[in-house]
């Protein structure tokens, strides 16, 4: 039976999926979304939401530890990982409801059940009808205007090394943990991989962290990256970049992981409690019938236009299954920019260059726009300011010292190309910065904004100033 009232079809319920339904209830379309788990999808459930839990648990935890350098003695600090977890998992049943009550708040109907987009049949001359697999084996068909793809993805596996959530775990698998390990080896040094290695550090652990490429945080600046790996040995955390692991060679002895790890000058074997592999996440484009559509999957995503649309022009595709940048802020903005576009509001494309990135680890990574070597790499002539957390009497306050802004601009135009802020707090810093890039301001004129005294927010004022080399106290 086929339900035809209907203006859009949002196949999943994660970040990009509730909130494009939003979007087009406030456009007044009638949208419903098919959600086969829960409503909220892995950015709630499984990735941003409870793992920035945790690792509140564990910036709580080290700032407890170093209590007595403000004059504050706590004796006997302990960890409880359960009652972690369970705060963790209050958060996020608060959160859940909280989209299940927008979700009847803007008259969203939600149905449960797998998806499938249909080709051209009797309940529509073009594809995008939508078939919807229900737990208890009963089918429904939706046939609206237009479908919006959401299906989100998961953590990518290593050939030969598969997850077994017990000694190989997924980012996924860590999050149910029920006791720490003694050690782990971590595969994969982006932002996954070295919040996972902050935490878990701060929670005791020995970590290990791998990496193939020449340096870790490798989409971030190359100054980012190198002050990241300094702090990160500092705190004991062993980090191997230009390596590669040999799944062959892996092996469970006992209670102990082994696997052999080659650098540039040699081989290593590795041995650890578990082992986390956070290489990436791949996007779920399977099994969604998309093979009967003209859409077209290209390198395992979808390839959508500047207005999210496919190459079947009645379905839409949003979220980590189009590829680029695989983030919730991403995913909301582009359902929002699809829904605009089906109402015809002919929005404009999204510009990924003004995309915020973070890495929640201590201490927090946050940029906006262009690194140096992106800036020179388009023909830019860059110049560039920098200025330490050091100088910075909040930073000093608060214990948290480590760390600097660095600001890219053009040393023609004087646009500013970029800002890359290493420290803490730098995830709430970073939306002054991405604010100056929408706006084109150039440097000078982010100076002009006062920056009140004390907060941190004035190393980004101090930053910007040093691109003329006029910083007051650099």
């Amino acid at each position: 039976m086929a339900d035809e009232g209907l203006d859009v079809v949002v196949i999943g319920g994660g970040t990009g999926g509730y909130v494009a339904a939003i979007r087009g209830a406030q456009l007044g379309l009638k949208v419903a979304v098919v959600e086969s788990d829960k409503l909220g999808g892995t950015c709630l459930h499984k990735g941003c939401i409870p793992s920035k839990a945790l690792l509140r648990s564990a910036e709580v935890l080290a700032q407890t530890r170093s209590a007595q350098a403000f004059g504050v003695i706590a004796s006997a600090v302990s960890f409880d990982l359960a009652a972690a977890m369970e705060r963790k998992g209050n958060i996020v049943l608060q959160l859940h409801k909280g989209v299940e009550f927008l979700m009847k708040k803007y008259n969203v109907q939600v149905f449960p059940g797998y998806a499938r987009v249909m080709g051209p049949s009797i309940f529509s001359p073009t594809a995008g009808a939508v078939r919807i697999q229900q737990a208890d084996g009963q089918s429904q068909i939706l046939s609206p205007r237009a479908t919006i793809v959401a299906s989100g993805s998961r953590p990518r596996a290593l050939p030969g090394l598969a997850f077994d959530g017990v000694h190989v775990l997924s980012s996924d698998d860590a999050l149910e943990i029920s006791q720490l390990p003694a050690s782990l080896l971590i595969i994969g040094g982006g932002a996954i991989g070295i919040e996972w290695a902050s935490m878990m550090s701060d929670f005791g652990v020995d970590v290990t962290v791998v990496e193939a490429l020449p340096r870790i945080l490798a989409a971030e600046d190359a100054d980012i990256s190198a002050e990241m790996s300094r702090i990160l040995k500092k705190r004991k955390i062993r980090v191997l970049t230009g390596a590669r692991v040999d799944p062959a060679s892996f092996k469970v002895q006992g209670d102990v992981c082994t696997l052999e790890v080659t650098t540039a000058d040699k081989s290593e074997t590795l041995t650890a409690t578990q082992i986390l592999v956070a290489v990436g996440r791949e996007a779920n484009v399977q099994d969604l019938g998309l093979e009967a559509t003209g859409v077209v999957v290209e390198r395992g995503v979808i390839q959508v236009d500047g207005s999210m649309r496919t190459a079947e022009k009645a379905i839409y595709a949003i979220g980590d299954v189009v590829g680029g940048l695989q983030l919730a802020h991403v995913a909301a903005h582009e359902g929002i920019l699809a829904m605009e576009a089906i109402a015809g509001r002919n929005p404009d494309p999204l510009n990924y260059d003004q995309v915020p990135r973070c890495t929640y680890s201590r201490p927090e990574v946050a940029s906006v726009g262009l690194t140096e070597a992106q800036a020179r790499e388009r023909g830019h002539e860059v110049k560039v300011g920098r200025f330490s957390f050091r100088a910075i009497g909040k930073a000093l306050v608060q214990g948290d010292p480590d760390g600097f802004v660095k600001v890219v601009a053009d040393a023609v135009s004087d646009d500013l190309l970029g800002v890359h802020i290493l420290g803490a707090h730098a995830t709430e810093l970073i939306s002054e910065a991405g604010l100056a890039l929408v706006l084109s301001a150039s440097p000078w004129e982010v100076a002009q904004s006062i920056h009140p005294h004390p907060t941190l927010s004035e190393a980004l004022g101090e930053a910007v100033l040093a691109v003329e080399g006029l910083a007051i106290h650099g």
